[in-house]
């Protein structure tokens, strides 16, 4: 272990001496997103430039948002068809600004380290590889062939392949993804975790389990003709702003669209579409005709008192013949609703009783309903039992296979769908290992591997020695933030394949290498010309992206140069024809994986294609028994003791994942600072503090008391006995061993916590 390295170059504590509270924004979009998008971008890039860039973005000859998975229009794309976080991260990735040798030899990593995440981002573009040697306090400059060559040496040198972790982020294109899984089987090993794991994947185990695919059952076509949307668990205006527009739509002709969230998010309150006149001078259009603002991790309970009104009051809504025809298991689950007490449904819900029976009676009418969430279901201990009740929900109606109907878990990353169909997973299933092994002729690695939590617990305990990250930023992305430091100082290297600084490369192994790629606005020439790589939405369209902008240095390389420069350092494997045309990686993809047939042809569509789903198709189950499983839970209630709070983490609109934008949270009404608990005004007596205190946030796991320090509390319109931090700051608080049962997914959004008084200098 470095001598020199030491966890504790984690994020600056600091108290937010500049924080202003304000009041939350009454609607979303409208001139304010337009003035913040030109602003940023014009900073960063420059007018001709931001208007070059920002034109291509999400265009059909363009390139693909580095941001969400939301899906493009298929017919009628704007010369706008972008969003305001959307250009924040466009800005971020084509700024002017470049980090070169001499920033490196400015800076040591223990002085970086001083630095907030914000400042970290915004020093611009890397522009060539840097090595850190161990016990050496400066990065260096290295050559790209030694940098192989030493990460070759490292792996080479491992007893074991399963001693070292490949990580992806789900920013990865499809080409990289796929040479990248295809190395790693070929290395050895299946230790491929990926963002996935801390985000759906309790999405992905729940709904294989029930209706036999991990994907979502709905196009966005399908958002044209629902008469109900429930959104729970997600917050779209800020994290998929491109939404809003679809639900604006869907409200404008009467859908009705319920909102089950902790807090009245903005984005679900009005809506001002900032390319019409209306969004830019009037209210804009309501959206959410209902919101329900259930307690943290109080969904199972809510979700049943649905269910248990409908099949009480209003059973001639139930699609009888579908369910005959399609599932099983339904008198249990029946049985167990009717025998549910509405004390203990209303006491985990934090909902009356009359409120739910609202609810149904909306739900009970619909003909064509959809349920969207995100993580604010996926990262709690039951986030499988919370995903198959929607499940139960959406059978009881017989919304699937049909139009407007159906399952829509709302993924993140651009490509993080995408990354997991090219066979990015630690549990790869038979036939992709039979198919991946009968095209490049070898036996792959038939053990799982390691998933996210289960890699930095064993990097923790000495068993990796090598840790590499295809993209991304894994120690602020991550739970139990010093853990998984000390995980990361323990590796013998640690290394990033990046486009810009972060906080991973400076909590690092023994030794670290940054190897600097090209991003996604990029031009890509290889031998063969420029070239175009592939994503999936979060819908499952298959579409292309192609940078167009000269590289910000002439020492970066594409993802999949880099991956093939590491297969032919470890493995002696050329794979120049490959990275020289990619065309040949996607003939590859079309033979290894279903769906994928014919890529090369189909992809050149105008558009892209849209994958097969036999749920959402067909109405084929791809269950054992063919057949939609009806599943049973128990309510659970957190044990939370005197002067304790249910803590979820959420990001400001400032923000996307671990990248932070800037200062301000504007749809909150907060500015100028981060480290902030938003809490009931009513709680926030009863513990004898005032709005702007200064506060330790403690949390409590298996007697472990984990501190986030220098907190400042804010009075918030959210249930009593929770309480909201942004991450990645809170990160500190989620212990890396509470995680959801079946998915392993880090317990982000249900951490019991304390807040402990500070005093602040004058």
């Amino acid at each position: 272990m470095s001598k020199r390295r030491k966890p504790e170059f984690l994020s600056p504590e600091t108290l937010d001496k500049n924080l202003r509270i304000g009041e939350p924004a009454q609607s979303a979009g409208g001139l304010s997103s337009v003035k913040v998008a030109i602003t940023m971008s014009v900073e960063h890039m420059g007018l001709a430039r931001a208007v070059k860039v920002l034109g291509q973005l999400n265009q059909k000859d363009g390139f693909d948002c580095p941001g969400c998975a939301w899906p493009d229009p298929e017919d009628h794309r704007s010369i706008a068809e972008f969003c305001e976080n959307g250009a924040k991260a466009v800005a971020e990735e084509a700024t002017r600004k470049r980090i070169t040798a001499e920033f490196f030899a400015r800076y040591s990593v223990e002085e970086l380290s001083r630095h907030s995440d914000h400042w970290l981002s915004q020093q611009g573009r890397l522009t060539q590889p840097m090595y850190l040697a161990e016990d050496a306090s400066h990065y260096q400059p290295i050559s790209w062939q030694d940098a192989f060559a030493k990460i070759g040496g490292a792996l080479k040198a491992l007893p074991s392949p399963n001693h070292a972790v490949f990580y992806t982020s789900g920013r990865t294109s499809n080409e990289a993804a796929f040479l990248y899984q295809l190395f790693v089987r070929l290395y050895g090993t299946n230790n491929l975790p990926d963002c996935s794991n801390m985000c759906h994947e309790s999405s992905g185990q729940a709904m294989m389990r029930t209706i036999g695919t991990g994907k979502g059952t709905v196009s966005l076509n399908d958002f044209d003709s629902a008469d109900c949307i429930v959104v729970i668990g997600q917050n779209p205006g800020t994290n998929h702003p491109r939404m809003l527009r679809t639900l604006q739509q869907a409200a404008r002709r009467g859908c009705q669209i319920i909102s089950i969230n902790p807090l009245a998010e903005t984005g679900l309150k009005r809506f001002k579409h900032p390319q019409e006149v209306g969004g830019i001078l009037g209210k804009g259009t309501l959206l959410a005709t209902h919101h329900v603002p259930v307690k943290v991790n109080g969904d199972v309970a809510l979700l049943k008192g649905i269910q248990k009104a409908i099949v009480q009051q209003h059973a001639s809504s139930l699609h009888a013949d579908f369910i005959d025809r399609n599932t099983e298991g339904f008198e249990q689950y029946r049985d167990d609703l009717l025998k549910e007490s509405w004390e203990n449904i209303v006491r985990g819900s934090g909902i009356s009783e009359a409120q739910i029976h609202e609810v149904a009676a909306v739900i009970a009418r619909s003909k064509a309903m959809i349920c969207c969430w995100a993580m604010g279901l996926t990262q709690h201990r039951n986030a499988i039992a919370n995903i198959q009740e929607i499940i139960n929900l959406l059978l009881l109606g017989g919304h699937f296979g049909r139009p407007g109907a159906g399952a829509c878990p709302v993924r993140g990353h651009s490509n993080v769908q995408g990354d997991r169909s090219m066979g990015i997973w630690e549990r790869p299933t038979p036939e992709f290992l039979r198919n991946v092994g009968n095209e490049f002729h070898f036996n792959p690695p038939q053990e799982h591997g390691f998933s996210t939590i289960e890699a930095i617990q064993a990097m923790h305990a000495g068993a990796v020695k090598v840790f590499v990250a295809l993209g991304g930023n894994f120690l602020s992305a991550t739970p139990d933030t010093a853990f998984t430091a000390k995980a990361l100082s323990r590796c013998d290297l640690t290394v990033q394949v990046s486009t810009k600084l972060n906080r991973s490369h400076l909590v690092t192994g023994a030794c670290a290498i940054i190897l600097p790629c090209l991003g996604r606005t990029e031009r890509d020439l290889q031998a063969a010309g420029d070239q175009f790589v592939t994503v999936e939405n979060s819908m499952g369209v298959v579409h292309s992206s192609q940078g167009k902008l000269e590289p910000a240095s002439q020492l970066l390389r594409s993802e999949p140069a880099i991956v093939a420069g590491i297969a032919n350092a470890t493995l002696g494997v050329d794979w120049n024809s490959l990275v020289g045309n990619y065309d040949l990686i996607r003939d590859h993809i079309a033979r290894v994986i279903p769906g994928f047939e014919n890529l090369n042809a189909r992809v050149r569509q105008s558009g892209g294609f849209e994958l097969p789903h036999e749920v959402r198709d067909s109405n084929n189950f791809g269950t054992p028994s063919k057949k939609a499983i009806f599943t049973v839970h128990a309510i659970a209630h957190l044990e939370v003791g005197p002067d304790q709070f249910v803590m979820t983490t959420i990001r400001s609109h400032d923000q996307y994942n671990t990248t932070i934008y800037g200062m301000q949270d504007r749809y909150r009404g907060i500015d100028q600072g981060r480290r902030v608990v938003l809490m009931n005004p009513q709680d926030i007596a009863a513990q004898r503090l005032v709005a702007g205190d200064a506060v330790d946030v403690v949390s409590h796991f298996r007697g472990v008391r984990r501190r986030a320090r220098n907190f400042r509390v804010v009075a918030y319109d959210i249930p009593r006995g929770c309480v909201a931090t942004y991450f990645p700051e809170a990160n500190v608080l989620v212990p890396i061993d509470s995680f959801a049962e079946g998915s392993l997914t880090p317990t982000s959004k249900s951490v019991i916590v304390s807040l402990e008084r500070v005093a602040v200098a004058p």
